[in-house]
């Protein structure tokens, strides 16, 4: 709003927003009437009001310069522009940071603006130039400050912290409008922000409502795991262990070598019965001959068995006698041979193949030669096809009257965002005939469960044999599947969040530690 004046108006002091920036200036500086009032001690009067948009008062104010430590004495002031008293020349156009220091009682109030020189005209005593500054930029806040300083001065009270600090402007004394004025219409809210409020609200009581209907209607097990069918391979014999790299999670194939045992007693059985019929065999042939060349006396051995232990002797005897121990030296052979069958039929035991395709479960180490004893375990071994990979659940006794075959059920492998559905295959009150790896020994002796198997409609991995789960019965279905997606999906956002705080929290210890 500007300022309707004239340009050649001799008694202007106060700069106005807008309007005609090239304007003359005054051959003599106009009187300071109000300072001459201040001086005196007289009380602040307010300027008739008139068709100029803002009002200047005269107040004791200084002007503080930014840019130096020089300080002005301020004429007037009003919400356009001020003027104030300098020993330096402005020249039009200058622009300049400062800040007003206007007294409110006993407290100073500090207006800092920007603003632009408008004029400059010598002082009426002759030391110093009068300056006019407009506003042209200036904090709302602050705005608002100057606006109350001036509107105090013009009702004829003086500035004061109290004052300024009532619940109303003081306002000049005036006639009041017989009806109020309607306040300024509020612009409408917008509507996207109760749309999301009521969509958040509705989001909490689906999740509150999802998660009590899981915790509290659906049949939860004391324990669950994946387990599988567990082969024990142990040792055929007593010995020391043979090499072997398999460790666990290993895939074996069926018929591999896994493994054997050195059983040396069994080696020096083996060798000993090899050389007996050996011998035998050469006490054989040699009687043959004897008796082939038609001799009268046959020397005969008195042992067919050199290891037995008696003193080797020999003696000569008619060839009716000969041919007589020749059939006993024959019997001889053959137990020996049989003997040799059986040693070494125990000798290919010790060599253990796998059963099946499995995966490696548990396995001795084979380092430092290991001896063990016969029926000790080496390896443990699981089945790993399709049908064989299934959920062990223990249920409590109350609650297995509400299980039957065939019912549904959820499972949730760990850091797994959906849930797998399941069948009940069948409820045992006692522990499958049928070993199963996976489930702890210690957890079947509780007393008051019975162990529920479940197969899932999706094949589970072989790497999470032994891994717990969490398994929820359902007797609603559709229920059952609507709460464990919507607690799913809440749990996979928490999991995010925590996976992003985690990641933060590493990127600021690597900042701290490189710092």
């Amino acid at each position: 709003m500007a300022d309707n004046f004239s340009n050649d108006d001799p008694k202007r002091h106060e700069p106005t927003l807008g309007g005609n920036r090239a304007r003359k200036q005054a051959d003599t500086p106009p009187p300071d009437h109000d300072g001459t009032r201040l001086s005196h001690g007289d009380r602040l009067q307010h300027e008739r009001r008139d068709e100029r948009g803002y009002i200047r008062v005269s107040l004791p104010f200084r002007v503080d310069l930014a840019d130096s430590d020089t300080e002005l004495n301020g004429n007037d002031v009003s919400l356009g522009g001020f003027s104030a008293q300098s020993q330096r020349d402005f020249h039009p156009g200058e622009r300049i940071s400062a800040s007003l220091l206007m007294m409110a009682g006993a407290t100073e109030l500090i207006v800092p603006l920007k603003a632009e020189c408008l004029r400059t005209s010598p002082a009426a005593s002759g030391a110093g130039y009068d300056v006019s500054f407009e506003i042209t930029d200036i904090e709302p806040q602050h705005r608002e400050l100057l606006r109350q300083i001036i509107r105090s001065a013009l009702s004829g009270r003086s500035p004061n912290i109290e004052g300024l600090m009532a619940g109303e402007d003081p306002q000049t004394p005036r006639k009041r409008q017989a009806t109020k004025p309607l306040p300024p219409a509020r612009p409408p809210k917008p509507i996207g922000r109760y749309i999301l409020l009521f969509a958040a609200i509705g989001v909490l009581v689906l999740v509150g409502a999802a998660t009590a209907y899981r915790n509290f209607m659906l049949i939860e097990p004391s324990f669950a795991a994946v387990t599988a069918p567990r082969i024990d391979i142990r040792a055929p014999s007593p010995g020391i262990l043979g090499e072997h790299e398999l460790t666990a999670g290993d895939q074996v194939e069926r018929d591999q070598l896994l493994t054997n045992v050195i059983n040396s007693d069994l080696e020096s059985d083996l060798i000993l019965a090899e050389a007996a019929l050996d011998y035998n065999n050469r006490l054989l042939d040699n009687l043959r001959e004897h008796i082939a060349g038609g001799m009268q006396e046959v020397s005969l051995a008195n042992s067919a068995q050199p290891a037995s232990g008696d003193t080797m002797t020999f003696e000569s005897v008619s060839p009716e006698i000969a041919q007589a121990r020749i059939d006993q030296f024959e019997t001889v052979r053959d137990y020996e041979s049989s003997r040799i069958a059986a040693l070494e039929s125990r000798m290919a035991s010790n060599d253990i193949y796998s059963p099946c395709d499995c995966l490696v479960a548990w396995a001795l180490s084979s380092a430092d030669g290991v001896y063990i004893n016969e029926s000790e375990r080496i390896m443990t071994l699981i089945r790993t096809d399709e049908d064989d990979v299934l959920v062990e659940a223990l249920v409590h006794m109350n609650d297995i009257n509400r299980i039957d075959s065939n019912q549904q059920a959820y499972v949730t492998l760990p850091n797994a965002n959906q849930p797998i559905r399941a069948r009940v295959r069948n409820v045992a009150l006692d522990v499958e005939r049928q070993p199963r790896a996976g489930f702890p020994s210690w957890v079947r002796q509780q007393q008051n469960v019975a162990s529920v198997l479940l197969v899932p409609e999706e094949p589970l991995p072989a790497e999470s044999v032994g891994q717990p789960v969490d398994v929820r019965f359902t007797e609603a279905p559709l229920l059952g599947a609507a709460s464990e997606r919507i607690w799913q999906g809440v749990r996979s956002v928490i999991q995010f969040g925590d996976d992003i705080y985690r990641a933060a929290m590493e990127d600021d210890d690597e900042a701290t530690d490189d710092s």
